[in-house]
């Protein structure tokens, strides 16, 4: 029995990698990927080992981030009863079933002592690729439109313009939707800034920039303003271990306002009109409850064109116009509550995942693409691996 385990937990320690190396990319794949890591964690039975809920959930504290997010899903599990379109909350059933089953085969993860640095050097590579693979993919697209019109995942493109920067900034969505793979590089480049500083420097610096790089080619604002922030408190932390506050905070200010005149130089947001901007239109849209509803919302996956007109764009209103008053009020005390139940040593790197989605989470809905649950389930994993008690379980 021991050796069969033994086996099955090695198989899903490489359908991780797995899972994390398709993360950029289309994520018909990732579903395949994902199913088959639950499967080899189902076979083996580690959820029935009482071991497996010692860590991370130690104590109460590091417990309350995962009961309110409990509370949270379960919500817009049971929103199911008031739906004002019950077909709408049923055909977006697998994001709330992915939620409620990558997070705790992440967590059951972090007790089998995933090694999060291979994980974490597979998704950086991966992340590399990625950003060779779209550029290439649709520079031949630009240039052999009949496989446009031909395939259906991409027949939809808008290939009027022969600006090439333009065509990869609005097409890129249609292979993997653009500000999820803006995340995933982000994440990227915050594990290999974390290799920078205990093996080759140069290398894991040069690959910092490809991924930076990448993100600016993509042309996301949200994306870019995210990584900007995130520099910053990152940049915070690394003063404050190194001289007195008073010095690092004037040098974070400096920092916040080179970002603030950087973000400002970004050539969309220049060309940015508030009073036409689209998703200003759409949040007001949002924003437009059904009193009969405020309280306890329309119910989940209620972002069609019959009830909106239009994406919501926003996780926030999302979770509003679901879940109501109650379910946004769930949702955030779920986010806060991370960083603030981090323990000391994993306080850093929480706070920075925190950031990286609640920011991207202004402009897009993460949790309404199975991509988008994923990405938090393994960005989740490896925060909770980057610690030295779960190392040392």
């Amino acid at each position: 029995m021991t050796r069969y385990t033994d086996i099955l937990g090695s198989i899903q320690f490489y359908l991780f990698l797995a899972v994390v190396a398709l993360l950029p990319f289309p994520q018909i794949f990732l579903r395949y990927a994902c199913v088959l890591w639950f499967a080899a964690w189902l076979l083996e039975g580690r959820w029935l080992r009482k071991t497996n809920f010692q860590s991370p959930i130690s104590n109460f504290q590091s417990a309350i981030p995962f009961l309110l997010f409990g509370l949270w899903y379960g919500w817009k599990l049971l929103s199911g009863l008031w739906a004002a379109d019950t077909a709408a909350w049923a055909s977006q059933a697998e994001r709330y079933i992915s939620f409620g089953v990558m997070v705790p085969v992440g967590l059951w993860g972090v007790n089998e002592r995933y090694d999060w640095r291979l994980a974490g050097k597979v998704l950086v590579w991966s992340c590399v690729c990625a950003a060779v693979f779209y550029p290439i993919l649709l520079t031949v697209l630009l240039y052999h439109r009949e496989i446009i019109d031909t395939t259906h995942w991409v027949a939809n493109w808008d290939y009027s313009s022969t600006d090439w920067w333009y065509f990869y900034q609005i097409n890129l969505s249609h292979v993997k939707y653009r500000l999820i793979l803006d995340s995933v590089l982000t994440l990227g480049i915050l594990l290999a800034t974390r290799l920078w500083f205990t093996e080759r420097k140069g290398l894991w610096a040069a690959v910092t920039a490809l991924l930076t790089g990448s993100i600016l080619l993509s042309g996301s604002r949200q994306a870019f303003i995210t990584l900007v922030v995130i520099v910053v408190i990152a940049l915070g932390f690394w003063l404050s271990r190194r001289m007195k506050k008073t010095y690092a905070a004037g040098i974070i200010v400096l920092a916040l306002v080179v970002g603030g005149i950087v973000i400002s130089l970004h050539p969309r947001i220049q060309a940015m009109d508030i009073q036409s901007e689209e998703r200003i239109q759409i949040w007001e849209a949002a924003l437009q409850q059904p009193a009969d509803y405020l309280w306890v919302g329309l119910g989940g996956g209620q972002d069609g064109v019959s009830l909106l007109r239009a994406h919501s764009h926003n996780q926030y209103l999302q979770e509003l116009r679901e879940g109501g008053i109650v379910g946004l009020i769930l949702f955030l005390l779920a986010w806060i509550s991370v960083p603030l139940c981090a323990s000391k040593k994993q306080k850093e790197l929480a706070i920075l995942f925190t950031v990286l989605f609640a920011c991207n989470m202004c402009t897009e809905c993460m949790f309404a693409r199975y991509c988008g649950v994923a990405l938090w389930s393994v960005g989740l994993l490896f925060m909770l691996l980057q610690t030295d008690a779960a190392r040392e379980q």
